[in-house]
Order: C-alpha cells, then structure tokens, then sequence
C-alpha cells in the first residue's frame, strides 16, 4: 500500500470510528476492507479518483434502503462504508446444480429492488436510452461502413424498445451471480450501476452469467430461465428474451473497443454467442 492509500484509510478509520481493517481486494474501483463498525463488521471501500460508477451505485443503494440490496451506512465521494453480506456468492448454488433455484432468488432479489416507492429524483443515475450509446455508436459504424451486422439489427431493436419502455424504475443494471451473497438478512446484491428505465432490463445479465458456457450457451437452458424470471415477475417473456439479445450485443460493443486488453475478444464472442442463441426467439415489437 503507498502512503496515499495508507493516509486515505487512516483517515476513514478515525472518521467514520472504524477499526480492525483487513484488505479484502484491489478493484478497477475500488480499494476494499473488512473493517469493525460499532458492534459488527462492516465493508468499507476507498475509491479511486474520479471514480463515477460508484457514485451511481451509492445513488441507487441509497435509493433501494436495504430492500434486496445492502445498505449504504455512510459514503462521500471518496469512500463507501456498506453493511457487509458475509455469507456465500449465489454461485454456489449453480455449481452444485441448484441453477432453475439460483434464478428463483434472482427473481426474488430483483422484485424487492423494485418494490421501493419510486418518489425521488433520478438525479445521478444514467437513462437506459443514454447506457445503450455504445451499441447505438458500434451500429453507426457499422452501417457506415456498409456492414449489416448483428450490432445494427439489435441496436434497430434496442431503439424500439427505448422508446416504449413499460414501468419504468431505479434499476440495478448488473444483477449476476457473483453480486449477490447470502446475509443475516436474505440473499442480498451489490455493487449496482445506478440506471433508471424499464425494469425488464434488470434481468438481462442475470441470463448472460455465471460464466460457464455449459449452462449460458445451452438454449433450452437461457429459454427455461428467461420464464422463470418473467412468471415470477409477471414480465412479457418476448420483452424479457429481447432485451437480453440488446444488452448481450450492448457488452459486446463495449468490449469490442478494448481490443487490446487481454481477453477481450474472448468476451465479445461469448456476448454474441448469447445473443445469437436468442435471436431466433426475439419477435418484433
């Protein structure tokens, strides 16, 4: 640790009346600790400079108040102070065969994020319409270079559904397996994006992941817990299957940019993968 972070830490402890840290991980965000707060253990992350995300996600936390989500304890723009879910990642229901059961407390943890009155400004938080430019920007491209390409077919769809959006809601935007964990309180997410738009949307990862290509590339699979999602959420099960095709091609363009980062090609093809398995049952809207 440099003396910045040594100083930065130091200082939160004596701040916030914090104790006890232990270094749990290092982040493209974030620095993140174990640290003791009042009678419990707390998770207290040190943001890098200029960090936006995490911004969001505190607007979103702040906003959801510990429904389906754990709760933001104290924050400013450098740090996050956040009730700590100690126990398993939800993956570990998948890799023992509880994949339909997993998807079930997905459905669970989502509708309970969407259950919090929406009575407050979205001030801080990011538009669907605005999340998707980058696959409106890779379709542009595309089109001007006089490729008909996935990312022009689903960007064309993406628009349409932008433009009807059905029950519009704070969103979490990266609900998957690994931001979920269980608590003394229920299975809780974290680490939201902060969006606000049609809540069908906050199933679209969730059928993208976990990363094992048995269970993601296998159709009878994606459709079963698509329907899954959208009984017990009472979605549109059409709306729901495109989506996901949306936002499978969104992840992709985004990596597509980074095709000098190790694995990031890896990434592109396993998005797109996902969104040809799905297209064939994408109807128009």
């Amino acid at each position: 640790m440099n003396t910045i972070d040594k100083n930065k830490l130091s200082y939160y402890l004596s701040a916030w009346d914090l104790s006890n840290p232990k270094f749990l991980t290092q982040t493209m965000t974030s620095r993140i600790y174990t640290v003791t707060y009042g009678t419990g253990i707390a998770i207290l992350k040190l943001l890098s400079p200029s960090e936006t995300d995490e911004q969001r996600g505190a607007v979103a936390l702040r906003h959801f108040d510990g429904h389906g989500a754990v709760r933001l304890l104290r924050y400013d723009e450098s740090a996050h102070l956040l009730e700590y879910a100690a126990g398993a990642e939800l993956v570990t229901l998948v890799e023992r065969g509880e994949d339909e059961n997993a998807t079930r407390i997905i459905a669970q943890v989502i509708e309970q994020l969407h259950s919090v009155p929406q009575n407050i400004p979205h001030a801080g938080l990011v538009l669907l319409e605005h999340w998707f430019g980058g696959l409106f920007n890779k379709a542009a491209a595309d089109r001007q270079a006089g490729i008909e390409s996935i990312y022009v077919r689903s960007a064309s769809l993406a628009e349409r559904l932008l433009a009807a959006q059905r029950d519009v809601r704070v969103l979490h935007g990266d609900i998957h397996h690994r931001n979920i964990r269980q608590s003394s309180r229920g299975w809780l997410t974290f680490d939201p994006k902060g969006l606000v738009g049609e809540r069908t949307y906050d199933c679209a990862n969730t059928l993208c992941n976990p990363v094992m290509p048995e269970l993601v590339h296998n159709e009878t699979r994606l459709l079963t817990n698509a329907a899954i999602l959208a009984d017990t959420l009472a979605l549109n099960l059409s709306r729901l299957l495109a989506f996901t095709y949306a936002y499978a091609c969104l992840n992709a363009s985004w990596w597509s940019l980074r095709s000098g980062t190790q694995g990031a090609e890896d990434i592109v093809q396993w998005h797109l993968k996902v969104a040809l398995i799905i297209e064939p049952h994408v109807k128009l809207l």
